[in-house]
């Protein structure tokens, strides 16, 4: 199977292609460090697998490089490969289109045989990822919406009102009135709180 691969640090890609280069029945044919080079190479190699990062520097990150490689005519599966287990980042991914979801803290014959299940579309999971969502299922709590889990992520990262509004395109009312859902959902009263909270739950993660 043709694979590629989409990681931004070069020795983590340099150490994929000597790892899977010992597999009877797969070929790296392709790589790249940022989304939109993974986007180009991917629709000129046409490859089977796509093992992909999450976080790639500049530009876009791995999920909408995932949802952009899934809109392609003849896709191929998308496979994250990532160090982040957050319920942010997983549901994410998956929502992108990701067939499956693994750690780098993987043995490698996990990682073959994720590959392998992947190319035949089958969902693949880390186990502590599998036991995350499993978690998430039996007891959800409050579910934070996509709009609420970008608000903590700004949050976490030091940004007010105001500019949480701006890179959103919202108003600062409204950004407001996110806030005290978010608060309710997750039994805080203050800002600090509610992203102590999210970060204890892996709701999101630290930049």
């Amino acid at each position: 199977m043709r694979l590629f691969l989409v990681d931004d640090h070069p020795v983590v890609r340099a150490g994929l292609v000597a790892l899977l280069g010992g597999e009877h029945d797969m070929e790296v044919v392709g790589e790249a460090a940022d989304g939109e080079d993974a986007l180009r190479g991917i629709a000129s190699h046409e490859p089977d697998v796509v093992l992909m990062d999450l976080q790639l520097g500049d530009g876009i990150d791995g999920v909408e490089a995932t949802r952009r490689v899934r809109e392609l005519p003849s896709p191929p599966q998308v496979l994250v490969l990532t160090t982040y287990e957050t319920d942010a980042d997983i549901v994410r991914a998956i929502d992108a289109g990701a067939t499956g979801y693994l750690l780098k803290a993987c043995p490698p014959e996990e990682l073959f045989q994720g590959i392998r299940a992947a190319a035949r579309g089958e969902t693949v999971l880390s186990p502590r990822v599998a036991t995350r969502m499993m978690r998430r299922m039996r007891d959800p709590g409050p579910a934070l919406s996509a709009r609420e889990v970008e608000i903590l992520e700004l949050l976490a990262s030091g940004a007010g009102n105001r500019e949480i509004a701006r890179r959103l395109f919202i108003t600062e009312a409204t950004v407001k009135t996110h806030l005290v859902h978010i608060y309710g959902k997750l039994g805080v009263d203050t800002r600090t709180a509610a992203v102590t909270a999210a970060v204890e739950r892996r709701l999101i993660r630290l930049a």
